[in-house]
C-alpha cells in the first residue's frame, strides 16, 4: 500500500459511554432513534453534531434555525429509507472498507449508497452534481488520511436532529489507524450559507476483526412509518 497504513476492514463508530437523554433533538413527533435504533446503538454524531451543547451555543444562521425548526415535524431520510450520507453513514451500521492505491471505498451496511474517495490526486470538482453522499477526495499527510467531501444534496440531513447539510457544505475528515483495532476520525464541518464558524466532531472507529457486512434491504425491515404518519 506504498508505505501507508492500510484502513481495509470491517469498522463501526464508539458508541456513546452513557445514556442518551431520550429529549435531545426536542421533538414532537416520535423520535426515531427510539424506534429502530437503540439509544446506545449510535453514535453521539448520529444523533447531534452538536451532541451536549446547548441549543443557544450552536453556530447557527438565522437560515439553519429555520430549517431545523421545520424539520421537528419531519423524520430523517433514514426513516424514509433514503440515505444518511456523511457522516451519519459511519455511525450507526458497520462499514467495510476496501482501499487500493488509487480507490478507498466504504461500503455500509444500511440503505446507504457505497462510498467512492479518490486517492488519485484529482482535485475536487468546481460544480459536482449534488448527491447524498457528496464527492471525494483523499490525499496523505503521513500516517494520517485527510478526505474532503462537498457536492451534497439540498435535502440531506446532516444529523437526526434535521442540522441542514448544504450543497455547499465542505467536511474534511481526518482518519488515524492509532493501532490494530482503532481509527481515530476527526470531522470539520464548514457552509458559511447555515453556520457562522466551522465546527469539529471527533470520535473513534473501532475494527469488527474476521467480520464481514451482511445484506440489509431497507424497505424489506423498515416497520417504523405506520407509527409516524406520512411525513
Amino acid at each position: 500500500m506504498s508505505g501507508k497504513p492500510d484502513l481495509s476492514g470491517v469498522w463501526e463508530a464508539a458508541r456513546p459511554t452513557t445514556d442518551a437523554p431520550r429529549s435531545y433533538t426536542g421533538r414532537t413527533t416520535p423520535d426515531p432513534v427510539n424506534l429502530q435504533i437503540d439509544q446506545s446503538d449510535a453514535s453521539d454524531i448520529r444523533r447531534s453534531v452538536f451532541f451536549g451543547m446547548n441549543r443557544d451555543e450552536e453556530p447557527l444562521k438565522p437560515e439553519a434555525i429555520a430549517v431545523l425548526s421545520k424539520r421537528q415535524n419531519e423524520q430523517p431520510p433514514a426513516v424514509r429509507c433514503l440515505p444518511q450520507g456523511v457522516p451519519g453513514v459511519m455511525m450507526a451500521y458497520a462499514f467495510k472498507i476496501v482501499q487500493t492505491p488509487r480507490l478507498l471505498v466504504m461500503i455500509p451496511e444500511s440503505q446507504e449508497p457505497p462510498r467512492q474517495i479518490y486517492l488519485d490526486g484529482r482535485e475536487l470538482p468546481k460544480n459536482p452534481d449534488p448527491s447524498w453522499m457528496g464527492y471525494s477526495t483523499g490525499k496523505w499527510e503521513g500516517d494520517t488520511l485527510v478526505v474532503q467531501t462537498t457536492g451534497f444534496k439540498e435535502e440531506g440531513w446532516l444529523d437526526n436532529a434535521g442540522h441542514p447539510r448544504g450543497q455547499s457544505m465542505l467536511i474534511t475528515e481526518r482518519f488515524h489507524r492509532r493501532d490494530f483495532g482503532h481509527i481515530e476520525l476527526e470531522i470539520r464541518y464548514e457552509d458559511p450559507n447555515y453556520y457562522t464558524r466551522p465546527f469539529t466532531n471527533k470520535t473513534k472507529l473501532n475494527l469488527i476483526p474476521d467480520s464481514d457486512i451482511i445484506e440489509f434491504v431497507c424497505t424489506e425491515n423498515e416497520k417504523d412509518m405506520q407509527h409516524l404518519g406520512k411525513r
